[in-house]
C-alpha cells in the first residue's frame, strides 16, 4: 500500500472521527457528568469496540473479496454515498452540533467500560466506515486484502481513539469555548461538510474514468 493512499485514508478517518456520532457525544457527556476518569473509562471501552469492527470487517472483507470479486467495486460505490450522506448531515439546517451533552447519570467503573464498549460496537457511523469506506482504499492487486485492511483499520483507530481521548479530557473547555464562539461551529459543519461531499465526488468520478 502507498504511503499516498494511506495518507488520504488517514485524512477520511480524521474527518469521520470528528464527525458527530454515538460516541463522541457520549464521551463528552460523560465527562461533563461525572468527570475525565469516569470519561477515560469509557474511552477504553469505545476503543475495544473499534478493535471488533476492524477485525469483523478485515476477516469479512477478505472472504468477500475472494468469493465475489463484484462485491469490491460495489462496496466503493457506497462508501462514496455515505460520504456523501454525512456531508449532508453537516450541511443540512439544525444539523446538530456534538457538544450538545446530555444528562447522564453516575455509574460504576465496570458498568463505565461496558456501556463505552456497547455505544461503539453499536456505532451504526463506524460500521458502515468500515464496511463502506474501508473498502475504497482496498486494492486487492497489490496484496493480502487481510494485512491491508488491518493495517487501515489499525489507522482508524489511533485516529478515532486520539480524538475521542481529547473529546474525554478537554470536554468542559471545549464546550465552553464552542459557548462562547457559536459562528465557529457553523463554519467548522460547512468545512467538514464540502469536505466530504469533495471527497465522496472525487471517488465517483475515480470510479467512472475505470
Amino acid at each position: 500500500m502507498s504511503f499516498h493512499v494511506l495518507l488520504v485514508f488517514a485524512g477520511a478517518a480524521l474527518l469521520m472521527a470528528l464527525t458527530p456520532g454515538p460516541n463522541m457525544i457520549y464521551l463528552l457527556s460523560r465527562s461533563l457528568c461525572q468527570g475525565r476518569r469516569a470519561a477515560v473509562t469509557s474511552w477504553l471501552g469505545v476503543v475495544l469496540g473499534f478493535s471488533v469492527h476492524m477485525l469483523s470487517a478485515a476477516l469479512g472483507l477478505t472472504a468477500l473479496f475472494m468469493a465475489v470479486p463484484l462485491a469490491y467495486e460495489v462496496l466503493k460505490f457506497g462508501g462514496a454515498l455515505y460520504l456523501l450522506w454525512l456531508a449532508w448531515q453537516s450541511l443540512r439546517p439544525g444539523a446538530r452540533s456534538p457538544f450538545e451533552a446530555r444528562e447522564l447519570p453516575q455509574e460504576s467503573p465496570r458498568k463505565l467500560f461496558v456501556m463505552g464498549l456497547l455505544t461503539s460496537v453499536l456505532n451504526p457511523k463506524v460500521a458502515i466506515f468500515y464496511l463502506s469506506v474501508l473498502p475504497q482504499f482496498i486494492v486487492p492487486e497489490q496484496g493480502s486484502v487481510l494485512m491491508q485492511s488491518v493495517l487501515l483499520g489499525t489507522t482508524q483507530i489511533a485516529i478515532g481513539a486520539g480524538v475521542n481521548l481529547l473529546v474525554c479530557l478537554f470536554a468542559s473547555q471545549m464546550s465552553q469555548w464552542l459557548l462562547r464562539h457559536r459562528a465557529w461551529l457553523a463554519a467548522q459543519r460547512y468545512l467538514m461538510g464540502s469536505v466530504l461531499g469533495g471527497l465522496a465526488l472525487r471517488l465517483l468520478m475515480e470510479q467512472r474514468r475505470g
